[in-house]
């Protein structure tokens, strides 16, 4: 089955409103040549700050998109400090990153939480990229596999064979981001695999074909083509190198190059 990939930058807590824009833009022009039809999915996902202005400079529905770094499970209340799907709608928002790492760690996430995200982001009509991934003591400890399955089987829990299949998720291991190393090509595809497995197993063998699955951890335009020339990565969520236009254009052209083959 041919899934159409997507390229996701996770800008994090970067960029001021003008910032972002210029970025978006200056992304726009280098993808301009670029056949609509082969590309993948290109999302940007800035801080809330900038959702508005970015989403007023993107040309929604011609493969470039909006996505929010993060959303709250609740449609209103009293929660400061926090933003509903709703509201992400509202900007014309189509992707939500739901449990990052970053938010595991920093902000003490839970996998219940995170289903509960997920839950949400479905029933707003938006698309969720649910992260998991092991950290290096994890790995080190041979748990990568069990520990990995645990969070996909949380963060699916109780979503239809539909919603499964219409989500994304992006295995990212906490020891390559941010870190500059960057895992292994042909381990990535196995995680990523294990992963379609597991799907298939609280699901369907049809909903594991559709969901897209992204590599995650220190991507870069010299990594890009190796990575996506693997059988079952389908993206990648992209941090550092989503913060300058050029390298981010080039991650989209070498996706484009690899799927070519």
């Amino acid at each position: 089955m041919t899934r159409r990939p997507i390229i996701a930058g996770n800008w994090k807590l970067n960029k001021l409103v003008g910032e972002a824009v210029d970025t978006v833009e200056d992304v726009k022009i280098k993808l301009m040549d670029c056949s609509k039809e082969e590309m993948p999915v290109v999302v940007f996902c800035p801080v809330f700050t900038t959702l508005q202005a970015v989403s007023n400079v993107l040309e929604h529905g011609k493969g470039l998109y909006l996505g929010a770094q993060n959303c709250y499970w609740e449609e209103s209340g009293a929660f400061t400090g926090e933003v509903s799907v709703s509201m992400l709608k509202d900007l014309c928002v189509s992707y939500v990153v739901v449990g990052h790492s970053e938010r595991r760690q920093y902000f003490s996430e839970t996998d219940e939480m995170i289903n509960k995200k997920a839950k949400a982001v479905l029933s707003g009509g938006l698309i969720p990229i649910i992260c998991c991934g092991e950290t290096l003591e994890q790995r080190e400890q041979g748990i990568t596999d069990e520990f990995v399955a645990g969070q996909i089987r949380a963060a699916l829990k109780g979503l239809s064979e539909e919603e499964i299949a219409k989500s994304a998720i992006a295995y990212e291991p906490i020891w390559a981001i941010g870190t500059g190393k960057t895992c292994d090509s042909a381990e990535a595809n196995r995680v990523i695999k294990m992963i379609r497995g597991v799907v298939a197993e609280v699901s369907s063998q049809d909903a594991a074909d559709k969901i897209r699955i992204l590599y995650g951890g220190s991507v870069k335009a010299s990594t890009i083509e190796e990575q996506m020339s693997m059988s079952d990565i389908d993206g990648a969520l992209v941090g550092g190198a989503s913060l300058e236009a050029e390298g981010f254009a080039q991650i989209v052209k070498g996706t484009m190059l690899a799927r070519a083959k």
